[in-house]
């Protein structure tokens, strides 16, 4: 019997070892937006998914939803990573993107000007502060 359990102990070990190292990445990296529903969407599945989420380089517009999507735990940058919030062009949307943000990521976005029609770009070092670094 002690045979047993041990040899379902190192089993259940081996699959969760497997379920770990099986998690899946997304890279982002240059991604412009477009349509914030289509961005929804797609995070939305992904992170059913469970997927990690590195940010390589910008992260601009629709894009920026994957914030209300991807826990933070799961979501690093790299030195060349990027978030350019702005307004949505359809009003209804700019609200779906401001929702997708936490609350110190819309006192980022508030402390340098709120949300416009240009771009507020954050960037390293500030995107240290937020996620942690790949």
């Amino acid at each position: 019997m002690p045979i047993r359990m041990f040899a379902g102990l190192l089993l259940l070990c081996s699959l969760c070892a497997a379920s770990i190292a099986a998690a899946e990445t997304i890279d982002v990296s240059d991604a412009h937006g477009g349509s914030v529903a289509a961005y929804s969407q797609r995070w939305k599945a992904l992170a059913a998914r469970g997927v990690n989420v590195r940010i390589v380089g910008k992260c601009q517009s629709a894009c920026t939803v994957l914030l209300g999507y991807i826990p933070r735990s799961r979501i690093c940058v790299m030195p060349a990573a990027s978030f350019g919030f702005h307004l949505a062009h359809r009003t209804d949307m700019t609200g779906v993107l401001w929702n997708a943000y936490a609350s110190d990521i819309r006192g980022w976005i508030k402390a340098h000007g709120g949300l416009t029609s240009d771009f507020k770009w954050m960037s390293a070092p500030d995107t240290y502060r937020y996620f942690h670094k790949c």
